[in-house]
């Protein structure tokens, strides 16, 4: 009798863990992203959409996280801060998401980080910013300042004997941000900002910004925008008045360039991410687009390859965590790593990314020219009293 209530009892205990691994195997992980469908955005909000898609399609049929399958939810944050509250909001407390990922612009990162806070949510900003954004919730695996700016800086000054510079941006975090940085860099290598000029984020009549630039002559111009719209609607009145001097964009993706025609041909980038990157990881993740989405496809580029490793990130992160529980997820985050389009991606200097970044140039069919590689390029010290 005592014989078959110790089996009884195992059996029981056997079935409740059976039957507790089976349900969580039938619930399904929730991944929110939230991006710029209007506003700003709105121009590299879909690639980024679609590299979302593919992520969660390819992990899903691997067979999902921990035996579980990813489900997407996505919300258009609006490309501002106004969005971004509302959006992270529906994500966290209506959706009930497991995690974020998103790449938008810092004004909408910015208002989003206190709902992160209120609801302990891990979160991958997948969009390269202008640094030092630091929350005990949050990831980045996009490029900082200390990444991008000196190749395009150090190259008009080489290549181009640039000793004068105008810097353009959008009067925002980024914008001011990323200038902030540039103009430092810029004088301590012994060069001068002769002009600095920003429009409001939604901004689109740069005239009097145009005028300044082609009275002050400088060597060269660098701007700062906040991607998407703004980078065209600049380009296009540059062109337009003719102005004839090296132009290094540090905001502008693969994406928009192809959207503009002829008008972005000859502008400088750098970039960590390029559709001409000769890896077989590339090549795989390329193939892999145009299958599914043909003829639809928007072309990969640095906002949208970036937030596609975020998911294998994430998804490294819980089944080495053994859970989905956010404080083991956020711990895990800064110590597993993806070979991905980009190379090696690992979250592991203050939360931030090595990367190795391409200085570019813009040809009149879209396309980027590789001019120049640097391996393994430190983001410096971005949060290092964050554990």
């Amino acid at each position: 009798m005592k014989s078959f209530t110790s089996l009884f009892r195992i059996g029981a205990v056997a079935a409740a863990i059976l039957g507790t691994q089976l349900a969580q195997a039938a619930d399904s992980i929730r991944i929110g992203v939230a991006v710029g469908l209007s506003g700003a955005n709105s121009v590299v909000a879909p690639a980024v959409v679609q590299s979302s898609q593919l992520a969660v399609e390819e992990i899903n049929a691997a067979g999902g996280i921990l035996g579980r399958k990813v489900e997407l939810e996505i919300v258009d944050d609006a490309s501002g801060a106004v969005g971004a509250q509302k959006a992270y909001d529906t994500l966290i407390f209506q959706k009930k998401v497991n995690a974020i990922i998103s790449m938008e612009t810092s004004a909408a990162r910015n208002a989003a980080l206190p709902v992160i806070n209120k609801g302990r949510v891990p979160f991958i900003y997948s969009s390269f910013y202008e640094g030092r954004s630091c929350n005990s919730w949050m990831y980045v695996n996009g490029w900082v300042p200390e990444q991008q700016v000196a190749p395009m800086v150090d190259y008009f000054s080489k290549a181009h004997n640039a000793k004068t510079f105008y810097l353009v941006g959008n009067d925002y975090a980024f914008g001011r941000g990323m200038l902030d940085f540039t103009k430092k860099y810029i004088e301590q290598k012994g060069g001068k900002v002769v002009g600095e000029d920003y429009l409001p984020i939604d901004g689109s009549d740069w005239t009097s910004v145009v005028s300044k630039i082609r009275s002050t002559k400088p060597d060269a111009l660098i701007s700062a925008t906040a991607g998407g719209a703004p980078n065209v609607s600049l380009a296009k009145q540059i062109k337009g008045a003719g102005l004839s001097l090296p132009y290094g964009n540090l905001s502008i993706d693969e994406g928009t360039a192809k959207t503009m025609s002829d008008v972005a041909g000859g502008m400088f980038l750098s970039a960590s991410y390029l559709t001409s990157i000769a890896t077989p990881e590339n090549k795989k993740f390329l193939e892999a687009m145009k299958k599914k989405f043909g003829g639809d496809l928007k072309t990969p580029n640095e906002l949208s390859e970036p937030q596609y490793e975020a998911f294998y990130l994430y998804k490294a992160a819980v089944e080495k965590a053994g859970s989905v529980d956010s404080a083991k997820v956020v711990k895990a985050l800064g110590e597993v790593s993806f070979n991905g389009p980009r190379g090696v991606v690992q979250m592991n200097k203050s939360r931030h990314t090595p990367l190795s970044m391409r200085l570019g140039q813009i040809q009149t069919d879209g396309s980027v020219k590789i001019l120049e590689t640097f391996t393994n390029v430190d983001p410096g010290a971005q949060c290092p009293n964050i554990k």
